[in-house]
């Protein structure tokens, strides 16, 4: 990769990019709030099963797919990506964080890079044609960028833990240190989360993490929130 790929990689994995994910806590704040996270551990195992059950067979497969057909200016395809996504995406407002992150995105990217794709998916969405799932509109900004499979799906990988893992010192359930070493930890498992995504198809995408879908719903509940989910 060179170095001006290895650039772009960062330009969006990096925190700085203003897609939104620092609103999104992925249910962490419900669990928090409730006393089911109090420790390192415990959030290390949340954010490993949202890792291996849900981003491993839903999210990564669509941002795969997507990066490869955008790589093959096929826009039915990541059309197609996008939609099984959002099947897949069990909760309401995950799915709607989803769209306007993946919005957010777009409308960056777009004006960052300036490619006839993100043209085309800005116009689909202003339209209503297109969901514009945030993962699906990260694989294609990292083809149109230029940004190998491997090293977008990883790149993502790395800003949703770190947004997580910041999310958590928001909530006081960790301090800086403690993110660190588990963003350590966690790497392991974001690599197999690539080797197990590069080959599922889009019909053998499927989610395992009901205990977080239910956290998720129950989050408009709260009395105090900081996050959108």
């Amino acid at each position: 990769m060179s170095s001006l790929q290895k650039l772009a990689m960062m330009q969006l994995a990096d925190s700085f990019f203003p897609a939104g994910s620092f609103t999104l806590s992925h249910g962490l704040e419900t669990l928090v709030q409730t006393q089911k996270i109090q420790s390192a551990s415990e959030l290390q195992t949340f954010i490993q099963l949202l890792l291996t059950h849900k981003l491993a067979t839903t999210d990564i497969v669509a941002l795969v797919h997507a990066h490869r057909a955008s790589n093959s200016n096929d826009l039915e395809r990541i059309r197609l990506a996008d939609r099984r996504l959002y099947v897949q995406t069990a909760t309401a407002i995950n799915r709607e964080t989803q769209r306007q992150s993946g919005r957010a995105l777009l409308m960056v990217a777009n004006s960052t890079w300036q490619h006839s794709q993100l043209a085309t998916l800005q116009q689909e969405s202003a339209q209503g044609k297109i969901h514009c799932l945030h993962p699906v509109i990260f694989g294609v900004v990292s083809a149109v960028a230029d940004i190998p499979e491997q090293d977008a799906v990883l790149a993502f990988l790395h800003s949703f833990v770190s947004g997580v893992l910041g999310a958590a010192i928001r909530l006081g359930a960790i301090g800086h240190l403690q993110a660190q070493k588990l963003l350590l930890q966690l790497a392991p498992t974001m690599d197999l989360v690539w080797l197990k995504a590069k080959d599922l198809g889009l019909d053998e995408m499927y989610s395992g993490t009901p205990a977080i879908d239910f956290a998720q719903m129950q989050h408009p509940n709260l009395s105090q929130r900081l996050f959108a989910n």
